[in-house]
């Protein structure tokens, strides 16, 4: 199967299936989520200021941001995938927010496809975040994934790393020898900027603690509990390969734990992503020690139902509850926000005290 077919593929199961983790489980049985549901935040009913002044406009990696969001890598690779990330990041400008593209993989080996990557005419100002698979970047020389930046002008790379995903994708490449060996040389070489992202199964802090000795800036922490991309693969492979996929479905480290064991021992910016779907869940992520947040798969849906309009409809109400968030626990601005108290509950909490 051709690059441009997978991305098709999963474009289509995306949008149509039922993606998400814990998908198959009902009645008393519990439910994997994001682990966010176990972080409580303290409400303060006198926050002693005005909602009218908060402040969400933050900074991440030398960009303004007027809230703390990234729509996250999406698609590229195919005719459709064109008009999507030109309608969403038209809409990212708008805002004033970052925007992701995915696997730039399609335009490196099939340069005729980076038009469908091809952003910035639409949205010449925002973060913009290029997207190259480690293993992938084991291949490609420095120079090639340089200049796959440059062709879409990129602000930096998001170097992807998707262990899980790969080992149940029906093309999936497994070779993941020397990849924090990649990550250095291109730390050293590369000339933009780069973090590495988890596509959906969560980073450790042992991953986290290789990427401060690498002197990574920022991780996308990409945690379980949102879409599966075990599970959206598995759906595109033969017998075996669903039956597996299915075991791995809900497999990984919750998004709220990612946070927590990453910043337990990295120093750099964390993006949260993995079932991000309110401005609540990113308050909730900003206090546990998260920069931004990143969302995916709702932006997408959104812009399949009713185009740009529809992702500004999104994420105008996601950045509505950000600054309520802020408000009800007594926060002006990001900065503050960071500071705020909070509780964990549940599997949150063991994960955490048995992890850090």
């Amino acid at each position: 199967m051709t690059i441009k077919s997978r991305k098709a593929d999963h474009i289509r199961i995306a949008v149509e299936d039922d993606v998400q983790f814990g998908r198959k489980k009902t009645g008393l049985e519990e439910v994997q989520v994001n682990g966010l549901e176990g972080v409580e935040v303290v409400y303060q009913t006198l926050p002693e200021m005005d909602k009218a002044k908060v402040d969400v406009s933050t900074e991440f990696l030398g960009k303004k941001f007027s809230a703390p969001i990234m729509v996250n890598a999406l698609t590229g690779g195919t005719e459709e995938a064109e008009k999507i990330n030109k309608e969403i990041a038209a809409a990212c400008e708008e805002l004033g927010i970052g925007f992701g593209l995915g696997s730039q993989r399609a335009m490196i080996e099939k340069p005729k496809l980076a038009k469908t990557f091809m952003v910035r005419d639409v949205a010449p100002n925002i973060f913009i975040a290029g997207n190259v698979g480690v293993v992938q970047a084991k291949e490609y020389t420095v120079k090639k994934i340089d200049e796959a930046l440059e062709t879409i002008r990129a602000d930096v790379l998001a170097l992807h790393v998707n262990a899980a995903q790969e080992a149940v994708q029906p093309e999936g490449t497994t070779d993941f020898e020397d990849c924090i060996g990649t990550i250095k040389k291109l730390r050293k070489e590369l000339k933009h900027d780069f973090y590495i992202k988890e596509v959906g199964h969560g980073i450790s802090k042992e991953v986290a603690a290789e990427m401060e000795k690498a002197g990574l800036k920022a991780i996308d922490i990409g945690g379980a509990g949102g879409t599966s991309w075990t599970g959206i693969d598995s759906l595109r492979g033969n017998e075996k390969g669903k039956a597996v996929g299915e075991t791995f479905w809900d497999f990984g480290i919750p998004t709220a734990v990612s946070i927590i064991e990453t910043k337990s021992v990295f120093s750099g910016k964390i993006i949260a992503s993995g079932g991000i779907r309110n401005g609540l869940d990113i308050v909730k992520s900003i206090v546990l020690g998260a920069e931004i947040a990143g969302i995916a798969l709702p932006v997408l849906k959104a812009q399949q139902q009713g185009g740009k309009g529809a992702v500004l409809k999104y994420l105008e109400r996601v950045i509505e509850e950000i600054k309520v968030g802020c408000f009800v626990l007594g926060a002006k601005n990001i900065t503050e926000l960071k500071a705020k108290p909070y509780v964990l509950v549940g599997k949150t909490k063991q994960w955490a005290e048995q992890r850090i």
